[in-house]
């Protein structure tokens, strides 16, 4: 088995992609925006560079990761859910 890599490379910006910030953006530009791209791919890049480079995964790495993301921000809820029922 070999370990995963340790540098992602990174592919400048698509000029015709259309960019979606999350709903649950603040409006502080702490978020990440994404696009669409043909072959069924996404890009994603820091708002707060828009120019600068953006990773683009197909969706056999995307979807387990948001999976990842939903568990961990439902884990998150739990815990503080519980912290109030204890004060």
């Amino acid at each position: 088995m070999s370990a995963a890599p340790r540098y992602v490379p990174s592919r400048p910006v698509p000029r015709a992609a259309e960019w979606r910030r999350s709903s649950h953006s603040t409006g502080m530009n702490n978020c990440v925006e994404a696009a669409v791209l043909a072959g069924d791919r996404l890009a994603v890049r820091d708002s707060k560079r828009p120019a600068g480079p953006c990773v683009v995964v197909g969706p056999a790495a995307w979807r387990p990761f948001v999976g990842l993301l939903r568990t961990a921000g439902e884990a998150m809820a739990g815990e503080a859910m519980a912290g109030e029922t204890m004060a």
